[in-house]
């Protein structure tokens, strides 16, 4: 997994200067440590670089979407973050104005009462279904609909 563009001017505010960024954003994917260890976090003009070791591939994903959705980051580098092997389908879907989950979940199960599904695969981002907002990026797991 490489590189991933994310809205700079979006997300949840965590830091207020650029030198505490690193800290707060590793203190942020530590609190609900999707399950990630050794984690390294770095910052430097809104990219993100993450490392450390990944107990699977959903757990890499979801430390790149917990830290590209960090307003003031544009951008994570997740090529020092080791993962096994992506065992399903993915699909990273960016929410627009108007979007629900109820809607995407529609979209891309084609039930709206499956939109559990996609805020379980996304709880670390997301802390309430019926708070989403324009430009946030999510995973949609596709194997599992």
């Amino acid at each position: 997994m490489g590189l991933f563009d994310f809205a700079k001017n979006v997300g949840k505010s965590v830091f207020g200067k650029d030198a505490e960024a690193s800290e707060k954003i590793k203190h942020e994917i530590e609190r609900d440590n999707p399950g990630i260890k050794d984690l390294d976090v770095s910052f430097d003009k809104g990219v993100v670089t993450l490392g450390g070791a990944a107990d699977n591939r959903e757990a890499m994903e979801k430390a790149v979407l917990m830290a590209g959705n960090v307003k003031g980051v544009e951008r994570v580098e997740a090529a020092q973050l080791q993962a096994p092997e992506q065992s399903g389908e993915v699909e990273f879907y960016i929410i627009k104005k108007g979007d629900t989950l109820s809607a995407i979940a529609k979209q891309f199960y084609g039930d709206a009462n499956a939109y559990p599904q996609i805020f379980e695969a996304n709880r670390e981002v997301i802390k309430n279904p019926d708070l989403i907002y324009p430009g946030q990026k999510i995973r949609i797991p596709l194997s599992a609909a």
